[in-house]
């Protein structure tokens, strides 16, 4: 293994670990600056980013944990953020997206319509990590998110399906979260490839005019195996590989959402391409 791959995972394992300790924390102090923090249900778009941003973690994480850092990322930029928690199991807290998908995509439908009635804006972009990237596919193809959605940006999403296998290996960066798997999760068996939820999503057709979709993925995906199979294929889809816009990003499964600026600088290309600005190594430092 390479030694820059070696240092990533551990500093994600960190990073979540300590955000995992004070999420309350984190919340009072968003909600005590709301002008420079997210979930600012006062914030109004500007002509220069019309669309608020609505961010959907994936599984295991939740609201806080896995946005600490894209999301001040994108307010920093003028963006209107928003993230929500879906897919909550009972008794089970901070590790979400274990729900039904189907459960976890009315949660979002719901939220969106929160964050268009707060902000005034007739539509949003939706910027999803892992199963997040892909369960709002469900809310667009049946629940009628299309005509409210005007891009959807996956990292890592697992669109597809995974193995059981490729889950558990997200175990190690969630500390805790093994004894999850005791309990009923049928948010984890939505996710296996062949599930009868992946074939009724997908059938058809990945993708619904409308929307533009955006899948950025790395080589490294421990999760989501093959990477590719994270790709969509249809009409307004563009599959980027993380490697081909710096080939020494080693991010992996979970870093390319927690902590990879070089991924996060192409999904704000995603966000605004009009004005989008090439992705190379040195975005690590825009």
């Amino acid at each position: 293994m390479l030694p820059w791959r070696r240092l990533l995972r551990p500093l994600a394992a960190l990073a979540l670990a300590v955000a995992a300790l004070a999420p309350t924390t984190t919340e009072a102090t968003a909600a005590a600056a709301p002008s420079s923090g997210w979930n600012n249900w006062s914030c109004k778009p500007s002509a220069a980013h019309p669309r608020p941003v609505v961010l959907v973690h994936g599984t295991f994480g939740n609201s806080v944990d896995n946005w600490l850092g894209l999301a001040p990322y994108l307010v920093h930029r003028g963006y209107c953020v928003y993230s929500l928690d879906y897919g909550q199991l009972p008794g089970v807290p901070f590790f979400h997206g274990l729900g039904p998908i189907t459960k976890s995509a009315g949660q979002l439908d719901v939220f969106v319509d929160k964050v268009l009635a707060a902000t005034g804006a007739a539509e949003t972009d939706i910027i999803g990590h892992s199963q997040g990237g892909m369960m709002p596919r469900h809310y667009l193809k049946f629940l009628g998110g299309a005509d409210k959605v005007n891009a959807l940006i996956g990292l890592a999403p697992d669109n597809h399906g995974t193995t059981l296998m490729g889950l558990t290996k997200l175990l190690p960066f969630f500390p805790g979260a093994e004894d999850l798997l005791s309990t009923a999760t049928p948010g984890l068996a939505d996710q296996i490839a062949g599930s009868a939820f992946l074939n009724n999503l997908n059938a058809g057709g990945d993708t619904v005019p409308g929307v533009a979709y955006t899948v950025i993925a790395t080589k490294y995906d421990e999760v989501v195996t093959p990477y590719r199979s994270g790709f969509l294929d249809g009409p307004n889809v563009r599959n980027v590989v993380l490697q081909d816009l710096c080939p020494v990003d080693f991010s992996e499964h979970v870093a390319i959402g927690l902590i990879d600026r070089i991924a996060w600088h192409e999904a704000v290309n995603a966000l605004d391409p009009a004005h989008a600005e090439r992705t190379t190594c040195g975005s690590v430092f825009d």
